[in-house]
């Protein structure tokens, strides 16, 4: 099948997306169910609680404190009988004291019984011991008293008697009501709490009931569908890419596999152009590999079989400079001069080029090298340059690092070359070679105060050939510090030009920690 018809093909189950319901109505109508089971949950909660907390609060309320009050009231009732005996066949005072205090005990339980029952047959008896209690007093037991006081002669016993009975007997069902009452709110209390647990778990067991299918609703409309996609893109991951991705269920994952599909034509599209590019892309490599050996080799080649013939022509040059120098007229002179200095001027070039074209060749593995040892080898073989221009090389403590001795000694004689030769007039050239450690990763650091590097030129010095100087005012070849670049990189490492305050310029090496051999640099 063509890309073109890739492009084209669709899952047909995401052909008619509308006709599925989108996520945010099914979540809503999830929503809506489940508030609405919410409050049906809480309000039948709140009955229940509601309808236990009113039986409490009748029963503690209400009828215990009445039951406390009637039996206060029967004790009062008997303390006043008691009271009018005692007076009655004593005569003392103190022995009235009962009754009076009676009296008041029964007036206050009285009131309080009136307050606290809440049936209408309570009331009536209440007010039924009320009147039996103001009957034996009116009756009897004012009477009584009233006749030891005076001396007359005293009521009937017997009917005082039957009169206080009567107040018991009003007492005793008054007690048996309340009695009653409270058993009737136990029992109230007690229906009240069984609902309430009865609501609990019933709204627990249906709470259970709504997550269980809430979550079987989840996974057969979202979790399911997501997941039978993920698999599938899962797949065409792992190498199956010309499986179709196709989804099911909810609007949004239908719309979702398709782009999904679609991405994976589009891919494959793009890993096919990227192949091709690739494939072409690596035979222009290989050319270029090619090109750059045969160029390498070239220069090698050329570099050394000029070696021979420039020699001779540099040889005699220099002869009759020497035999016939002075002998022939002033032009004649600068001929052989300007001869002589261009034989030169091609024997460093040519040996530039060879050193050039040598890093990597003749390196058969790195080795410890001390570069205070290289850089003083290297400071050695410029004494002369140095002595002549009055300057100073000064090597300060340097780290050792896995390399060939033989191109970091040409690295650092380069650079401290050009610190020696890029100097300012009447100003004896300083360098100084420092070096640092850090993580196993060494900076190497030649720094002069001689005339300096403009920033713009910072890249541009690396080049080969690239001269920032007149031939007449700096000598040089242009490739010297093109050659310190390709010597860092065979390391493994940067090179490049460090701006300062100061006057002169510094260039800075790092080399990354010996990790790598020669056959894993570039050459």
């Amino acid at each position: 099948m063509t890309t073109r018809a890739l492009l084209r093909r669709r899952p047909a189950a995401a052909e008619h997306p509308g006709d599925r319901w989108p996520l945010g109505r099914l979540f809503a109508v999830g929503a809506a169910v489940l508030a609405l089971l919410a409050v049906a949950a809480i309000t039948l909660g709140g009955l229940a609680l509601s309808g236990l907390t009113a039986s409490r609060a009748v029963l503690l309320d209400r009828v215990s404190p009445a039951l406390d009050a009637a039996q206060r009231l029967s004790v009062a009732l008997l303390d006043q009988e008691t009271g009018v005996r005692g007076y009655s066949l004593t005569g003392r005072p103190d022995f009235l004291e009962p009754f009076r205090t009676g009296v008041d005990a029964e007036a206050a339980a009285t009131a309080e019984l009136r307050g606290l029952v809440d049936q209408e047959r309570l009331t009536r008896d209440v007010e039924a011991v009320s009147a039996a209690a103001q009957r034996w007093r009116e009756s009897f037991a004012e009477p009584a008293v009233a006749a030891v006081d005076t001396g007359a002669a005293a009521p009937d016993p017997l009917q005082g008697r039957t009169l206080f009975d009567q107040v018991r007997v009003r007492a005793d069902v008054l007690l048996r009501d309340l009695t009653e009452r409270q058993r009737e709110g136990r029992a109230a209390v007690t229906a009240a709490a069984a609902f309430l647990q009865t609501a609990a778990v019933a709204v627990a067991v249906l709470l259970v009931l709504v997550l269980v299918a809430a979550a079987v609703g989840l996974r057969r409309t979202v979790l399911g569908p997501v997941s039978d996609l993920a698999a599938q893109v899962r797949s065409v991951v792992s190498g199956d890419a010309d499986q179709r991705v196709h989804a099911d269920g909810p609007r949004e994952i239908l719309e979702l596999g398709a782009d999904v599909e679609a991405m994976r034509v589009r891919i494959l599209a793009d890993l096919d152009r990227a192949e091709q590019a690739n494939r072409r892309l690596a035979e222009q490599g290989r050319e270029l590999e090619r090109s750059n050996r045969d160029l390498e080799q070239f220069a090698y080649v050329a570099s050394h079989d000029l070696q021979e013939p420039l020699r001779k022509v540099s040889s005699f040059c220099q002869l009759l400079q020497r035999r016939y120098g002075g002998q022939l007229d002033d032009r004649a002179d600068q001929y052989i001069e300007f001869a002589v200095d261009g034989a030169q001027r091609m024997q460093r070039l040519i040996n530039d080029l060879l050193a050039f074209s040598r890093v990597g060749r003749t390196t058969e593995g790195f080795v410890d090298v001390p570069l205070a040892d290289v850089a003083a080898a290297a400071a050695a073989g410029l004494e002369t340059t140095r002595s002549e221009l009055d300057g100073e090389i000064v090597v300060g403590s340097l780290p050792t690092i896995s390399g060939d001795p033989q191109l970091l000694r040409q690295l650092l004689a380069n650079l401290i070359g050009n610190g020696l030769k890029f100097h300012r007039e009447g100003v004896p050239p300083v360098v100084h070679v420092t070096g640092t450690e850090r993580d196993g990763e060494v900076e190497l650091r030649v720094s002069d105060n001689g005339i300096g590097i403009e920033p713009e030129y910072e890249d541009k010095i690396f080049v080969i050939f690239q001269r920032l100087h007149a031939r007449d005012v700096y000598a040089g070849t242009g490739i010297g510090l093109s050659l310190a670049k390709k010597i860092a990189e065979f390391h493994g490492g940067t090179i490049r030009v460090v701006q300062s305050d100061g006057p002169g310029a510094t260039v800075a090496v790092v080399f990354p920690p010996p990790s790598k051999n020669p056959e894993e640099l570039p050459a």
